[in-house]
């Protein structure tokens, strides 16, 4: 039997920043071989199997983590274990996700389990919290065979996400005309310009609910105007931080936003899109058989299962998702190893069910 905390105190003894998974990378890789099940590697993004089957299931997690914070109660990289609780920068996000899955694969095959008509893959990746074009998973998709159905291991208490939110980051630009601030009548101020697109948007109110996350949100969060204390100022720009639901395209509310303001609209980065997954799919079905009385929820947060968006997935994994990037990151053991357990049912409930 693997014992998931104990492997997820090994992977906190790395201190894996984005761009430094290396080390631990190669760990896993020997690790899964030493266990005989067959592992590949690209660049610092390993996954390993179990079956051939033609339907693939991939669970997925990244080994990076963000930079220690201040004020951390134990080593960050020295994992330390008190009142049944494992402390260390990354216990929560997301390395008691990938020691999970990890020891839930290799455990079944320790146990001889075959998935009949079935694949079943551990992908663990790097660059997540970096995200953009160097995130691991999207580097690693073009090597992995069809994918039918996801895992993504990120901090949920262990209570299946079916829908996440997106995120639209909108630069928005109004132009005047510069003139003396003595002569102000011979130009045209941006900065007031702006100001009425800002009042706009501050009042807006998207009109439709998705049922688990609720209406998209809209937060101004910076703005710069003018050259000098005497100018006219020609130019003010602001970006708006828009958290997207599904059902509203991307394209859709730049649009619509765009027909309301006099200010130049410009999407400064729309590639976090939200996502969801019917409640009826397989791998719901197999996340609510492995966790009774569970509930399918929402989650605000993004994750890489943009990346996967046009499979059916859940986001599910051991942690609180408040501790994430916090000086008391934390997370229980017997949580971590009942997510190995839940992994192992989730995996043999979806192979069942897909079974061909």
């Amino acid at each position: 039997m693997i014992a998931a905390a104990d492997l997820l105190k090994a992977l906190v003894r790395f201190p894996s920043l984005s761009y430094q998974e290396d080390a631990i990378a190669t760990y896993v890789q020997s690790l899964v071989e030493g266990c005989g099940l067959p592992c590949r590697r690209v660049n610092n993004n390993v996954f390993f199997w179990i079956g051939d089957g033609s339907r693939r299931l991939l669970l997925n997690s990244h080994l990076d983590v963000v930079p220690p914070s201040l004020e951390h109660p134990y080593d960050p990289f020295d994992p330390y274990e008190v009142d049944g609780k494992i402390w260390g920068r990354g216990t929560v996000d997301a390395k008691a996700s990938g020691a999970a899955m990890t020891a839930a694969l290799l455990t079944l095959a320790v146990k001889g389990w075959e998935p009949e008509g079935c694949q079943v893959i551990v992908a663990l990746t790097a660059c997540e919290e970096v995200g953009a074009r160097d995130n691991g998973l999207r580097e690693l998709r073009p090597h992995l065979p069809a994918l039918h159905a996801a895992l993504i291991g990120e901090p949920t208490s262990l209570q299946p996400v079916i829908a996440q939110k997106g995120l639209l980051v909108l630069k928005v630009t109004a132009r005047g005309r510069s003139a003396h601030a003595a002569r102000a009548d011979l130009g045209i101020n941006a900065i007031t310009q702006a100001a009425h697109d800002v009042a706009w948007l501050s009042g807006y109110r998207f009109p439709t609910e998705d049922p688990l996350l609720g209406a998209p949100t809209l937060c101004i969060t910076t703005i710069h105007g003018g050259s000098a204390r005497n100018v006219v100022p020609e130019e003010c720009t602001f970006y708006v931080d828009i958290r997207t639901v599904p059902g509203y395209a991307h394209n859709d509310i730049v649009q619509d936003l765009d027909r309301h303001l006099a200010s130049e609209v410009r999407v400064h980065s729309g590639r976090i899109v939200p996502v969801s997954t019917p409640p009826d799919a397989s791998i719901v079905q197999s996340c609510l058989e492995a966790l009774p009385g569970a509930k399918p929820q929402g989650s605000p947060t993004a994750s890489d299962w943009i990346h996967v968006h046009d499979l059916p997935a859940v986001k599910i994994g051991p942690g609180a998702s408040a501790l994430s990037h916090t000086a008391q990151e934390h997370v229980e053991r017997a949580e971590v190893e009942r997510a190995a357990r839940v992994y192992g049912c989730i995996i043999r409930s979806y192979c069942a069910r897909t079974r061909t």
